[in-house]
């Protein structure tokens, strides 16, 4: 009966511990557009992050996970299972967020300019609104 329970336990930790946050549908076709495009900062490398994951904890460390990197050297040689994988995917979300965040800060300096234009009376009205919607389409991944 005891075995059962350790066998409950260790499966819930399993459970738990595998369950990796990483991106959405959504998400991963923006971050396909990011690589496509040029435009995907790589802060973190995905492979790193597998290979890391064979490490006790390694890929959750990697992946500035440190509650579950705890519990997976804890688990560890079992975490090998699920640790690269989340090594992967929170190198993948870490390197999504720093890339939608770089994409926001630049579209914001661009259109700053372009108003600043438009102040001055640099650019009239309709070459405004032009220049904007090509800045909006450069920017939009969604």
């Amino acid at each position: 009966m005891k075995s059962v329970k350790k066998l409950a336990v260790v499966a819930t930790m399993v459970f738990v511990t595998g369950c990796a946050s990483g991106l959405n549908s959504m998400q991963q076709r923006e971050y396909a557009a990011f690589e496509n495009d040029g435009v995907l900062i790589e802060e973190k490398n995905p492979s790193t992050g597998v290979a890391l994951g064979f490490l006790p904890g390694g890929g959750s460390f990697y992946a500035r996970e440190p509650g579950l990197g705890v519990v997976n050297l804890l688990m560890w040689p079992l975490s090998i299972l699920w640790d690269p994988i989340s090594g992967k995917d929170g190198a993948m979300a870490i390197n999504y967020d720093m890339t939608k965040h770089y994409l926001k800060v630049e579209k914001k300096k661009a259109l700053a300019g372009l108003d600043e234009k438009l102040l001055l009376e640099k650019i009239d009205n309709k070459e405004y609104v032009s220049a904007k919607r090509k800045l909006d389409e450069k920017y939009d991944y969604q």
